[in-house]
C-alpha cells in the first residue's frame, strides 16, 4: 500500500491492529532480550514502542503515515518516532532488537520480501533479533485480517540473510491465526539443500 492509503486508513480511524495494548507475542519474547536499541517497524500509534521505552530500551519507531507518527509522538513523548518508508529507505543505525507486528506480510511480492528482510539483517547489530508477526495460512477462511503468508513465505525470504531461530504458531489479539518469527542475522552463510542421488 502506498503512503496515502496507510494515511487514509488512520484519517478514517479504520486501525483494527490499533488496540492500545502492547503484543503479547512481544511481551514473551522481550522478557528473554537484554535492553538495548529497539527499533519497531510499523509502530503505528506507539503502543509497543512506549511499551519496550518502559522496560529500558532506547527505541526508534517508524511508520510511513505521518498521521501514525503524529499520534504516536504526543502518546510516547519520549520515544523517537520517525516518518519512514521501510522498504524503500530505511533508517540509519544499529539495532540489538527489531520489531513488526505486522509490516512483513504486507508485501505480497517475494523481492519485496526479501528486501525487507536485507534491510532488517544490515541493521541487526551482532547478536541482535527481529521478532516479525505474520499472518498465517492456519486457521478457518476469512474475508478480513491481515494477509496471509505460508511458512515456505517466510523462509524463502528470510534464509538468504537471517538465521530463523524460532517459528511458531500464535495469535494476533482476536485470535487471527500468525506466526512468531524470531531470526537473527546469519553469521555463516546459508548452505544449499543437499539432493541425494
Amino acid at each position: 500500500m502506498s503512503q496515502h492509503d496507510w494515511n487514509a486508513r488512520y484519517a478514517a480511524g479504520e486501525l483494527p491492529w490499533d488496540t492500545g495494548i502492547p503484543d503479547e507475542n512481544l511481551i514473551e519474547v522481550a522478557a528473554h532480550i537484554a535492553p538495548g536499541r529497539a527499533l519497531e517497524i510499523g509502530c503505528g500509534t506507539g503502543t509497543n514502542a512506549l511499551w519496550l521505552e518502559e522496560r529500558g530500551f532506547d527505541v526508534l519507531g517508524v511508520d510511513v503515515s505521518p498521521l501514525a507518527i503524529e499520534t504516536a509522538r504526543k502518546k510516547a513523548p519520549r520515544v523517537r518516532f520517525a516518518v519512514c518508508d521501510f522498504l524503500a529507505q530505511p533508517p540509519a543505525g544499529e539495532f540489538d532488537f527489531v520489531f513488526d507486528r505486522g509490516c512483513f506480510h504486507i508485501f505480497d511480492q517475494i523481492a519485496e520480501r526479501e528486501r525487507f528482510a536485507a534491510h532488517v539483517a544490515a541493521l541487526l547489530a551482532p547478536g541482535g533479533r527481529w521478532l516479525s508477526l505474520i499472518g498465517s495460512t492456519e486457521g478457518p477462511p476469512r474475508d478480513t485480517g491481515p494477509p496471509r503468508r505460508s511458512a515456505r513465505d517466510i523462509a524463502l525470504a528470510l534464509e538468504p540473510v537471517l538465521e530463523i531461530v524460532e517459528l511458531r504458531g500464535a495469535d494476533f489479539e482476536s485470535e487471527i491465526r500468525a506466526w512468531s518469527c524470531l531470526s537473527r542475522r546469519r553469521e555463516i552463510p546459508a548452505q544449499p539443500s543437499t539432493i541425494f542421488p
